[in-house]
């Protein structure tokens, strides 16, 4: 779910954050019947500081997004939208909204339209609506919202009306003239025809609906003007250094100022302007891929085909990410326990080959189960990317519960047997791959958080491809992992190379016990990374219980089974009293200030390279070991963060630990799907992205080459 989800999970008119109060509510005068003036809307109330954003958000930002859900018979119109207010950042600026706005939106009845249908047996009409919005101060953060509203068939809906009325009051009206607007070198002159005399000799504001054409952030000067000539207002606006439009038309806005308003009259005016005059060429942006940059301007799920030989490369790749991510210390104790199970059965070809096989089978069988959910995913409108399992706290709590039996069982505690039915022990022995099969399945889930050398460029490459070709890459990603044991069950030679069987083996398998316990230590602390120190002392206490339980299954006679059922049934308790604190979202903790690393957001970098700093981003997660690993390897190196000061980089950390659509969205522009990515990126250049195993020469050449 977003950085900062609502903190409801059932569909009610209202949603709560620690950001913004946002509330479904109706306007319906005359009641829902066909012909019927009924509007709806969601109003948010921002806390102090806080904003969200208009259609065209200005230099960064995203606007609000609704997704209705009606009877038949009704239709949503669009969002008319209110005027927004000038939101200055530094030399940028944003179009927004602060304290309280409403976004109404007009519903179409269509004649035929019979209420009783849409009761169905209820007591009014459903209305649902699914809502995004990116709410920001000094950073920003995703979220949204499931809200349902019940309107009465008959009589007036209005409890609302001076909301919905402050609304209308501050669209724009439109004007009969359309203005004018040519491109002249690098500005726009803008001419407005036949506003009204109470705007006359007026400094307005000035809005346009089309993103990225202006520089937002310019102010009045030898560059950005305005003047009356008689009864037309006109401007001189400096286009964006980055356009990324050149329209042949402008919706465009004119508003009073806040001081000049005034109640019951207009205050804003909108005009759909003719460009005249030839745009400036622009260029794409160096840093994205053009199959990429074409889907993104396209707004598509359908990728465009790759070419055969960069198909090959990217599998070669993705084999080979594979097949390091076996080097990864995430997948060990997974791997290790493989491994013990090769030893056990030497001298056994044929168990060997089956075990290689169906090993193979449940690694592959995963990747393509994972990575065909992330493209499902997207192509719905998710923001998502590989590790996304980990981004939620029940997957978690699951896993490390997993990894506590497994780590009993290793240690001696209980053999599976003694817990499992005697039919379920009958069918294990006579279906032993099942075992390999489901080792392949864990390896990959433990997997999961790592990103192996390789390994991310060809993921990333995946997103731009057909759903048949990236599902290619999944399988060779998959074939990588297996590989070894797959080569170990049919070739005589490397299998001699593993030890017999032996004594050693209960020793081994006693020491393995540790690994996975470490393993839950560091699940639990992805957990409090998530949940906060609530969740993870939450989780630490349910698998105290659970090894309980575990334990009482051990117990001979009727002892066991009374004992079983009474710690079964306080676990039962203790998870309903606490387990809530496992799933809920904590905000992350504030960054002081002067801290050496900031929070990163996609304003932030804008801001800092208007202003001529270089910076540098850590993506990153608390489940990526391969993250962690780089932090103290690299990251923490006192010569390498001197270097950072002397050049005056800025450090700024993207944490993905929990789901954040602004940082998929990030990864995606890069090539990259996962974490860890390393971006160098520095005014006017591409960005530069470092490997995945990050080694303090290769940051130091690229600092170099600022």
């Amino acid at each position: 779910m977003p950085a900062a989800a609502q903190l409801q999970t059932k569909a009610t008119p209202v949603v709560t954050t620690p950001h913004v109060r946002a509330e479904l509510v109706a306007h319906a005068p005359d009641g829902v019947a066909p012909g019927a003036d009924v509007w709806v809307g969601l109003q948010i109330t921002h806390q102090p500081e806080w904003h969200t954003y208009w259609k065209n958000a200005g230099d960064s930002g995203l606007p609000t997004e609704l997704t209705w859900k009606l009877p038949p018979g009704m239709v949503a119109g669009d969002i008319a939208w209110p005027v927004p207010k000038k939101i200055p950042i530094g030399s940028l600026a944003n179009y927004g909204y602060e304290h309280t706005v409403l976004l109404p939106v007009q519903l179409n009845i269509s004649r035929d339209f019979k209420p009783a249908a849409a009761l169905a047996g209820a007591s009014g009409i459903d209305i649902r609506l699914k809502a995004s919005w990116l709410v920001c101060r000094k950073e920003c953060i995703p979220e949204e919202g499931d809200f349902a509203l019940t309107l009465p068939p008959q009589g007036s809906t209005a409890l609302h009306k001076a909301d919905f009325d402050a609304a209308f009051a501050a669209q724009p009206v439109p004007l009969a003239q359309p203005g004018t607007i040519a491109v002249a070198d690098k500005v726009l002159n803008v001419r407005i025809d036949g506003l009204p005399p109470a705007a006359r000799g007026k400094t307005l504001d000035f809005f346009p609906e089309t993103a990225e054409v202006i520089h937002t952030g310019a102010v009045s000067g030898k560059d950005w003007a305005q003047a009356w000539d008689g009864e037309s207002w006109t401007a001189t606006i400096p286009l964006a250094e980055q356009r990324s439009a050149s329209p042949s038309q402008m919706p465009v806005v004119v508003a009073l100022a806040e001081a000049d308003r005034r109640d019951g009259a207009p205050i804003a005016w909108r005009a759909e302007a003719p460009v005249a005059g030839s745009w400036p060429a622009t260029a794409a942006p160096a840093q994205v891929s053009p199959a990429l940059q074409a889907a993104l301007e396209a707004n598509t799920a359908a990728p465009l085909p790759a070419p055969a030989a960069g198909l090959l490369m990217a599998l070669l790749m993705a084999l080979l990410g594979g097949l390091l991510l076996n080097l990864m210390p995430c997948v060990f104790p997974v791997l290790a326990i493989k491994i013990l199970g090769f030893a056990s059965q030497a001298g056994d070809r044929r168990g060997q080959r089956s075990a290689g096989l169906a090993y193979t089978a449940g690694v592959m069988a995963t990747f393509l189960a994972l990575g065909g959910t992330m493209l499902a995913l997207r192509a719905a409108g998710e923001q998502m990317g590989w590790g996304f399992q980990l981004q939620s706290p029940a997957v978690i709590a699951a896993l490390a519960a997993l990894f506590t039996v497994m780590g009993l069982n290793l240690a001696g505690m209980f053999e599976f047997g003694l817990l499992a039915p005697r039919s379920l022990c009958a069918a294990q022995a006579k279906h032993p791959m099942a075992n390999d099969f489901l080792s392949g399945v864990l390896a990959v889930v433990i997997a999961s958080p790592c990103t192996a050398p390789f390994m991310g460029a060809s993921m990333g490459f995946a997103i731009g491809m057909p759903a048949p070709q990236a599902l290619m890459l999944f399988a060779a990603l998959g074939l990588g992992l297996a590989l070894p044991y797959l080569v170990a069950g049919f070739v005589p030679a490397v299998s001699r190379l593993l030890p017999r069987p032996g004594p050693w083996m209960q020793t081994l398998r006693r020491v393995l016990a540790f690994p996975m316990f470490a393993t839950v230590a560091w699940l639990v602390w992805v957990l409090g990374q998530q949940s906060g120190i609530d969740g993870a002392g939450a989780l630490l206490g349910l698998l105290v219980a659970l090894a309980a339980v575990v334990w009482s299954f051990t117990l001979r006679g009727r002892t066991r089974w009374v004992l079983a059922s009474v710690l079964v049934a306080c676990t039962a308790a203790l998870l309903l009293s606490i387990g809530g604190n496992i799933v809920r979202t904590v905000e992350p903790a504030a960054v002081a200030s002067g801290a050496r690393w900031q929070p990163w957001s996609a304003s932030r970098v804008t801001e800092l390279n208007a202003a001529g700093r270089p910076v540098f981003v850590d993506f990153t997660a608390a489940w990526c070991v391969t993250c962690q690993y780089n932090k103290k390897a690299t990251l923490a190196d006192a010569d390498l963060l001197a270097e950072f000061d002397a050049r005056q980089v800025v450090l700024l950390r993207a944490d993905w630990t929990r789901q954040d659509p602004a940082i998929t969205a990030a990864l995606t522009a890069l090539g990259r799907s996962g974490v860890p990515v390393y971006v160098l990126q520095a005014p006017g250049k591409a960005p530069v992205v470092l490997t995945e195993i990050l080694r303090k020469d290769e940051v130091r050449a690229a600092l170099a080459r600022l």
